[in-house]
């Protein structure tokens, strides 16, 4: 294999704090006879192409600035394999088909939601999620690893990193929290599909602009995005997909959830404590639970808004919830048209 990367590392002490279970223990010798295959291989790939690189000087090489570091592809990917959340679908968006790719909400078949349908023409390898299968990827003999939206752990990236060039969470960037518009930008200048990439920024952004014009009732309501599993109640803080997905349609998340926020992308909220909660609009999404349960609920039922009728719970399993949680550029696009009026009709 033609080596692809080049990779300049933070300073110490910057990147993420390692977990205190060791990911190298899940390779141990079957891996390291996969990666001497691995480093035999040759990728056969082209450099080159219209959308060019942030120097002018054509796709490749292109660098990716991510938390570990900036990280350089040198020659066009050919074998991608998707592990973040919502990167195999950024992959898809660009006409990149990964060879294997996480399944983070269980689709199933492809491993995407109907809004990424149809894009692949053979079913990729699934690798696991919190904990990826790190010979089932070596296996696969990838030559570029996304990990956009992760954990941010040092030692998964550490582990993939030896198995093929890795962009990890961006440069800053916190755990779960990189938003489509940075996942689609790393994504697409690794793939050397840079312009492709703007444009699929620029017709979400169109879309977002549109909604915004067309409700301006949304615009300085409150809202509160969150959910409910088997054992507690939580609610999102800003600099989460969902959070910014309502922020750009002129709402602002709940100020009395804001107040909680720390480092984690939600806030637990007790049952007593459920008022906290009320806004404008309060959406809410249930994990592991039915929509029923929640809308049983009487400490739910006593919330003003639900009490009000401004709040609504998506349907178990629903895709508009999938869609909302997922935030791809094409799972985005997919709730704008999807979730949008459902706020529409609860916003008074």
């Amino acid at each position: 294999m033609k080596k692809l990367l080049r990779r300049t590392p933070s300073p110490a002490g910057t990147g993420p704090a390692p977990r205190s279970r060791t990911a190298l223990a899940l390779v141990a010798a079957p891996l390291a006879a996969l990666l001497l295959a691995v480093t035999g291989c040759s990728s056969g790939s082209e450099s080159g192409s219209e959308s060019g690189s942030p120097s002018g000087s054509g796709a490749f090489p292109a660098t990716v600035q991510t938390t570990f570091g900036d990280v350089t592809v040198e020659e066009k990917p050919e074998r991608v394999v998707a592990l973040g959340w919502g990167d195999a679908e950024t992959a898809l968006a660009l006409g990149v088909q990964p060879v294997g790719q996480s399944d983070w909400l269980e689709f199933g078949g492809d491993g995407v939601g109907p809004w990424a349908k149809g894009r692949y023409d053979e079913r990729p390898q699934k690798i696991g999620t919190l904990e990826p299968e790190y010979e089932k990827i070596a296996a696969l003999k990838p030559d570029l690893i996304l990990d956009t939206k992760s954990s941010g752990d040092q030692e998964r990236y550490d582990t993939l990193s030896k198995i093929a060039p890795t962009v990890g969470i961006p440069e800053g960037g916190e755990r779960y929290m990189s938003s489509w518009k940075k996942q689609t930008e790393m994504v697409s200048t690794a793939l050397g599909e840079e312009k492709r990439g703007r444009q699929l920024i620029r017709d979400v952004e169109g879309e977002f602009a549109a909604a915004k014009k067309k409700h301006p009732e949304f615009h300085g309501k409150t809202v509160t995005l969150g959910s409910r599993t088997a054992s507690s109640w939580g609610a999102y803080v800003h600099g989460t997909g969902r959070a910014e997905f309502v922020e750009r349609l002129g709402f602002e998340n709940n100020p009395a959830v804001e107040k909680r926020a720390g480092k984690n992308f939600s806030v637990s909220v007790s049952e007593e404590n459920l008022d906290q909660l009320d806004a404008d609009l309060m959406v809410t999404a249930p994990i592991g639970v039915t929509a029923k349960k929640i809308e049983s609920d009487p400490l739910y039922r006593k919330i003003p808004a639900v009490a009000d009728g401004r709040a609504l719970v998506f349907e178990d399993d629903s895709n508009l919830g999938r869609a909302f949680a997922t935030d791809s550029v094409l799972s985005v696009s997919y709730a704008l048209d999807k979730v949008v009026p459902l706020f529409a009709e609860h916003v008074k």
